[in-house]
């Protein structure tokens, strides 16, 4: 099926089916490149069709990535709880992938979330005013150089004026200082959080 709806997608770009002649035509076909998926069900072999001119690829996938969304997501549920490399191959070939996986695209995927924290870390906080803000902080076990140490992770959640929730910031620490929540408000300000209309009350 998910072959199928590749050359449909084919027929659908070009404007033509497989050896169909029509005024219409923007491209021609010429032949396919193999492409392994692996899935909960197992690896599938998927034929990549290529033109003459020109390139392809089914929007139903991911460049440079052989593994469906679930297996993805299982990935980096283990890395993040600290399941070695190695171990991460044995469960994805548990989990019906016979061809396992690499060291290289455990990194690479592993990689993906810490882009995107990045992203929402930095994000401007100026598209909306919080007349509330929030502040909470817990302790949670990490690595760090190899060792297993207790850091400090201090959140900030905003409430707009329309009673919406949204965490405004996340940021982690060795320990509570002063100079550390400084620190955490300052970057929120830098970041366009507009000042409290209202004091804090204890």
């Amino acid at each position: 099926m998910l072959q199928e709806l590749i050359e449909a997608e084919l027929s659908g770009r070009i404007s033509a089916q497989w050896n169909e002649h029509t005024e219409a035509r923007t491209a021609f076909r010429n032949g396919h490149r193999e492409k392994t998926l692996a899935t909960q069900a197992g690896d599938l072999d998927l034929a990549i069709p290529k033109l003459r001119s020109g390139s392809f690829f089914p929007c139903l996938l991911e460049r440079r990535r052989r593994i469906d969304q679930a297996l993805y997501a299982a990935i980096m549920e283990a890395y993040v709880h600290g399941v070695s490399t190695r171990s991460v191959d044995d469960l994805v070939k548990a989990l019906g992938a016979d061809s396992g996986i690499s060291k290289s695209e455990v990194s690479r995927i592993c990689g993906d979330p810490d882009e995107q924290l990045t992203v929402f870390r930095g994000r401007p906080l100026d598209h909306s005013r919080f007349p509330y803000l929030y502040l909470d902080a817990t302790y949670c076990k990490v690595r760090v150089n190899h060792r297993i140490v207790s850091q400090a992770v201090v959140i900030a959640t905003g409430i707009s004026e329309d009673g919406g929730r949204e965490v405004l910031g996340v940021m982690v620490g060795d320990s509570e200082t002063e100079a550390f929540w400084s620190e955490f408000l300052r970057s929120l300000r830098e970041r366009g959080l507009a000042a409290l209309s209202c004091p804090l009350k204890p």
